[in-house]
Parts: structure tokens; C-alpha cells; sequence
């Protein structure tokens, strides 16, 4: 194994979940007699730029296919945070109707269409067809390929070089994370700025977050690497926020390195600060995660018994990517649970990878009153218990069991 971003050898382990499928790999009636595709779950840290990241057994292709069934639109925070993203850009770099917005990973239009509502030119580039289409139907410009710095500069030399480039929860997806910088690089005009949102893997080990870690996810990141991997591929960070969603993220704005045109902030520096104290910049860090997995592993298995041994039903909500690690890490199957609800008709009427377990629309939920209800997305915890609080009508409870289980009144 070599180090996706500089190529070192060295490395410690951080996280080993054992052989699972794919997590957004959806299962219809007829593919659950045949056998399904599992690979090693093993994410390491490479000592040398401190990137963490998993081993490849597929290509991108086996995770990002044309039936790819995550839609962001799907949950009310995110759009929330994509309209408010996009006032804040309007306002803080001056965006108008000659300017020219580009979104890597556009996957639906849940960001451009608040763009587009605002008259500023715009366009996105998503790889996978389905959300592609989905995008389009809202009227935005969609080009359907892979990003990295072949598109980059081919869309440069098209004029479709941009004053901003959203890029959310993307940067851990990619392969190839130096091809995918430099492709930045390139479709910047000198005086633009790309954002990049992504998980903190400070916060992941922090908040014992082990189920977002997939196959999808090839990097798990921090400023200290990402700041490493940008200015080797011609990018420069100049400034830095939080976020509360997915448990926690950056929001990173990054310039041309060969322009410099954005002068550094002072929360650059008190985000490496921060790392600096937590020790990523040492093995210690890395140690912890594998532990604090196994125990909620072995609490969630441990309720599930119990809620059978009572007679107990219980049910899911949410056809989450992280759902399927923690489920098939657990090993839950559908004598643990009966079915997940998801508001995604593209997930409804298919099955849980690994654990088989049936998707259904929410009148299920209604119909069947289950006794539990288990949130697999726990980063939207809130709206879902908002969206959801009919069940207390028949005294159903929400369960979590990420950072730990809590049964929750």
C-alpha cells in the first residue's frame, strides 16, 4: 500500500470494520439470492503527510455507479445550510449576474438551484446519472463525468473557468485526491475561491463517529493534511470555519497558489492549533477509534438481544450510509430489525446491503407502530425526531447508538 497523497509506505493503523459491501449498494428482491460483493473495510494513517485513508479493493466505478441512490434534497438541515452557503458566497465574494459559479459533486441541484434562483450563472459536474438527471429537471447546466484536472483544464480552455467552486462532501470521495486538486487549480480564474466541506477526522475520533467511515470515503481528513495536499497541487487555504453537519466539518476556501490572491486568516491558524493539541501530528491519536467502535458495537448487539428477549419491534429510520456500517459492523440483520424507513423513493422497495433488512415508505412506520425506532443518520437527529414525534402516541422511543446507545424519551 502506498499513500494516495505522497506515496510513503509508512503507516499505523486507525480503523479495521471487516468485510462489508459497499454502503450506498442497494439491494433489489432479485440480487438477494445471489451473492454479494464484500470488501475489507481497513482505514490506516500514513506517517509521512499524516493523510488518513483506506485501502482500495474496487474502483471508483463499483461505488459511484448510474443507480448511485443518495439525494441530497432529502433532508430539510441540508438544504437549509445549502441556501444559507450560498447567501453568505453571494454576499462575501460579491457574486452577480457576471459572475460564474461551479459545483463539484453537484449530485441533485440541492446547492445550484439556490444559485440559479439568484440569476448568477452556474453549472455542476456529478458523475452519477441518476442524480445527474435529477439536477437537470430543475433546469441546471450538468456535466456527467468524473472531475479531476483533465476536466478541469478542458472546461478552462471552454471559458468555464469560475469566481467560485463549491465542492461539499466530496474531497474524501475521490481516488485520486492530487488529480482532483489540481483540476481546481485550473478551473479557477486568478482572484477565485473554492470551498471544500468535508467530515474533521478530528471530530470522527473525538465523537467515536466510526460508522461514516465507508468504502466511498477514501480519505478521512484534517487540516494539517489537507493544507499539505493543496499546495502541492497548486492550492493555497486562506481561510477556515466549522460546521455542525456530519458531525462535525470544515469548510476550507482555498485560492490559486501561483496568484495569491486572498491573504491568510487568523482561523487557519487556530484550526492548526487545535490539531496541533489534539496530537494529530503524532500515532497516539490514531490508537483510540478502533476500541471505542468495538464497544458500541457490542451495546448496540446487546440492546437488540434484549429488545428480542422482551417482544419487543423495532424498526429504523434512514437508509443512511453510515446505517449500513454500523448494521453490518453489528451484524444486525432482520431478526434484529424489521425494516428502515427512508422518504427516498429510490431506496424504497430495495434492501439494506449486508444486512438484507427491507426499505419501506413511512406509512409503514404508521401502520406498524414499532416499539423502537433506531436513527441511523444521527447527525440529523433533531429533525428526525421533529419529523417523527407521532410515535410517542403509542409510546414508541427513538434509540441512537452513536457515540454511544441512548434510548431517548
Amino acid at each position: 500500500m502506498r499513500c494516495r497523497h505522497c506515496g510513503g509506505t509508512a503507516f499505523i493503523p486507525f480503523l479495521d470494520l471487516g468485510r462489508t459491501p459497499p454502503s450506498n449498494s442497494y439491494l433489489d428482491a432479485q440480487a438477494l439470492s445471489r451473492p454479494e460483493k464484500l470488501y475489507p473495510l481497513v482505514i490506516s494513517t500514513c506517517t509521512e503527510c499524516w493523510l488518513t485513508q483506506t485501502e482500495d479493493f474496487a474502483d471508483r466505478e463499483e461505488f459511484f455507479s448510474d443507480d448511485y441512490a443518495y439525494f441530497s434534497s432529502f433532508s430539510k438541515t441540508w438544504l437549509d445550510h445549502a441556501q444559507a452557503y450560498v447567501a453568505d458566497m453571494r454576499t462575501r465574494f460579491d457574486l452577480g449576474p457576471d459572475s460564474l459559479v461551479a459545483e463539484i459533486a453537484a449530485n441533485d441541484g440541492y446547492l445550484l438551484q439556490y444559485v440559479k434562483a439568484l440569476g448568477i450563472p452556474c453549472y455542476g459536474v456529478e458523475p452519477t446519472h441518476g442524480t445527474a438527471e435529477a439536477a437537470r429537471a430543475r433546469g441546471i447546466d450538468i456535466v456527467e463525468k468524473f472531475f479531476g484536472r483533465e476536466l478541469g483544464e478542458k472546461l478552462a480552455r471552454e471559458g468555464r473557468q469560475a469566481d467560485l467552486i463549491a465542492a461539499n462532501n466530496v474531497l474524501a470521495h475521490v481516488p485520486n485526491i492530487n488529480d482532483f486538486v489540481t483540476g481546481f487549480a485550473a478551473l479557477l480564474k486568478p482572484a477565485g475561491v473554492a470551498t471544500f466541506e468535508f467530515p474533521h477526522l478530528y471530530e470522527m475520533v473525538r465523537g467515536n463517529q466510526f460508522d461514516t467511515a465507508y468504502h466511498e470515503h477514501y480519505s478521512y481528513l484534517s487540516l494539517l493534511a489537507v493544507e499539505r495536499i493543496f499546495r502541492a497541487n497548486g492550492l493555497t487555504v486562506f481561510d477556515v470555519g466549522t460546521t455542525p453537519h456530519h458531525g462535525g466539518s470544515l469548510r476550507i476556501y482555498a485560492c490559486r497558489s501561483d496568484v495569491g490572491a486572498h491573504q491568510p486568516t487568523p482561523a487557519v491558524e487556530t484550526i492548526r492549533e487545535t490539531e496541533r493539541r489534539a496530537g494529530m501530528d503524532h500515532p497516539a491519536f490514531y490508537a483510540s477509534l478502533q476500541a471505542n467502535a468495538e464497544a458500541v458495537r457490542d451495546g448496540f448487539r446487546s440492546f437488540l438481544k434484549e429488545a428480542r428477549a422482551e417482544g419487543l419491534k423495532v424498526a429504523a429510520y434512514g437508509a443512511a450510509a453510515k446505517g449500513n456500517t454500523l448494521l453490518n459492523f453489528v451484524g444486525a440483520g432482520t431478526d434484529d430489525i424489521d425494516f428502515v424507513v427512508d422518504r427516498n423513493p429510490a431506496k424504497q422497495g430495495h434492501y439494506m446491503p449486508g444486512s438484507h433488512i427491507p426499505i419501506v415508505g413511512e406509512d409503514r412506520l404508521v401502520s406498524d407502530q414499532p416499539d423502537r425506532v433506531v436513527i441511523l443518520p444521527w447527525n440529523i437527529e433533531t429533525e428526525i425526531r421533529t419529523q417523527l414525534s407521532y410515535i410517542n402516541a403509542w409510546d414508541g422511543r427513538f434509540v441512537t447508538a452513536v457515540p454511544n446507545l441512548k434510548i431517548l424519551s
